[in-house]
């Protein structure tokens, strides 16, 4: 299984606010300390924001944090969440299939339920569980 850059950066977020929970970070910020691109970041820090996982302000003083408290945040959920457009193998994708093996595929069945066992078994931690702490921090 493999994520997108875009989750991978969602994580990474998530995992460096719950290392500072009282602050609010601005993409600007993290963009530096991850070293990428902040309008990508933007991107996604906006579908955390709507996923009710984090609460962003704008203007002085401004920025994102945690909307819920790290133990609350299931890293599935996470990944269930920005990983939603992304199918898995191109018959996943309902408007998009033209897979000709697709009336009769005896592997979608396996892989969806492979796919839901990844996201199960991340359930089983919470973003509390991967909190990370800058050392300039």
């Amino acid at each position: 299984m493999r994520l997108t850059s875009f989750t991978d950066y969602g994580l990474r977020v998530l995992m460096r606010m719950t290392g500072a929970p009282d602050r609010a970070f601005t993409t600007a910020e993290l963009a530096v300390e991850f070293r990428v691109s902040r309008n990508h970041l933007a991107k996604v820090i906006s579908a955390l924001a709507a996923a009710g996982l984090l609460e962003t302000r704008r203007g002085g003083g401004g920025g994102a944090m945690l909307a819920r408290a790290p133990e609350d945040i299931r890293l599935g959920d996470v990944v269930a969440t920005l990983e939603a457009d992304q199918a898995l193998v191109e018959c996943f994708a309902a408007g998009t299939n033209s897979c000709t093996l697709t009336p009769q595929c005896r592997l979608k069945a396996r892989l969806a339920h492979a796919e839901a066992a990844f996201v199960a078994d991340l359930n089983r931690s919470t973003l509390a569980d991967c909190v990370y702490r800058s050392e300039n921090a």
